[in-house]
């Protein structure tokens, strides 16, 4: 029986993770407006201008200053901001957000969410959704098939009007490996991970061209990036999804000339949905504080603020994200290493599929 003092700390190392000591770093040691004081507190105790503790925080402080005004730029100019005003606050009474896989996982926490701020939400899914909230309205479409979203497209526009926002979110994985995968499961997973989003813009973007604005957020996966055994449809799927993300912003600026269409790419991690829950990653203290889990309502938190910001954007979640499109840069033996620390390629051994519907990871 554990004492009272073990449940106490429990919960409190459950959520002790890199992320957490990243985002006391970032407000902190690499913070220009924290590091700022540093050296003023320096000069005001009576240091000399050429002493060393004000001339190494002094110069940390031009660092960090940089490296987060490349950043901000970077953004801006794929944006088309300015480095004055700010975009003007988005209108979510105005906004249409369409949602394809919407009936559960990350696409119903999104859909509830915004539907809770009174927007406007459509659902697209094969599998009904439950909801009580007037603000939801729910068609059911596969996705993977054009014949099918091209009718649903009409009655939304009919029905409701043109969405603004198209969150192309609908997932399903095998978690097979590669030689026992079925053609009918193979074409399943690149109908709904990959096809459905041709289909949904095919229907929807041209709207959006001709008003000059909108956004579509693709939803892919950290396993677009990153190969692990047994998953090998689901990878390529979501690999795809980032070529496509890349060709369509290209396609917006340089063809169609519509630079207010944003376009969002969210590549999340291991996600604490019912579509990975027999996922096994193990109990390694140092994998989980690495490596955590994420609970959906951090994607959905993190689309809606890119939503908010009006930028277009590329969303890495957890912060070890981040570093997966630099792992083919490692050496062969600092890769190998990696995937075996992280207990990646045995983590499917235990997968077990959920049954019906499409579902996001």
């Amino acid at each position: 029986m554990s004492s009272p003092q073990d449940s106490y700390v429990g919960p409190v190392f459950d959520t002790f993770d890199v992320d957490l000591v990243i985002k006391v770093l970032k407000h902190t040691v690499f913070s220009p407006f924290f590091i700022g004081l540093i050296p003023t507190l320096f000069i005001f105790q009576g240091r000399k201008l050429d002493s060393s503790e004000v001339v190494v925080t002094s110069v940390w402080l031009a660092l960090i200053s940089t490296f987060w005004s490349v950043q901000w730029i970077s953004l801006l100019y794929r944006n088309q901001g300015s480095l004055v005003f700010r975009p003007p606050s988005l209108d979510w009474g105005e906004q249409i957000v369409l949602i394809t896989g919407g009936s559960s996982g990350i696409g119903e926490l999104i859909a509830n969410t915004l539907a809770v701020r009174n927007v406007c939400v459509v659902v697209l899914d094969v599998k009904p959704m439950l909801t009580e909230n007037y603000n939801i309205t729910y068609y059911k479409c596969d996705v993977s098939k054009w014949d099918e979203v091209e009718a649903v497209s009409k009655k939304v526009v009919e029905e409701i009007g043109h969405p603004t926002i198209v969150i192309n979110n609908a997932g399903v994985v095998q978690g097979k490996l590669l030689l026992d995968l079925e053609p009918k499961e193979v074409e399943q997973t690149f109908g709904v991970n990959t096809i459905s989003h041709f289909w949904t813009l095919k229907a929807f973007l041209p709207e959006m061209i001709k008003q000059k604005s909108g956004h579509i957020v693709t939803m892919s996966s950290l396993l677009g990036m990153v190969g692990v055994a047994q998953t090998a449809d689901y990878g390529a799927s979501k690999a795809a999804l980032v070529s496509l993300h890349e060709t369509l912003r290209y396609e917006l600026d340089s063809r169609y000339k519509a630079y207010g269409v944003r376009t969002t790419l969210v590549c999340p991690g291991h996600v604490l949905t019912p579509m990975f829950a027999t996922l096994n990653l193990g109990t390694n203290w140092i994998r989980k504080f690495l490596m955590p889990a994420l609970p959906p309502h951090d994607v959905a938190k993190a689309v809606i603020a890119a939503l908010d910001s009006q930028f277009s954007q590329t969303i890495y979640l957890p912060f070890f994200a981040n570093l997966a499109p630099y792992l083919p840069l490692l050496p062969s033996f600092a890769r190998d290493f990696i995937q075996w620390a992280s207990g990646a390629d045995q983590a499917m051994l235990t997968f077990k599929k959920p049954s019906g519907g499409h579902k996001q990871a």
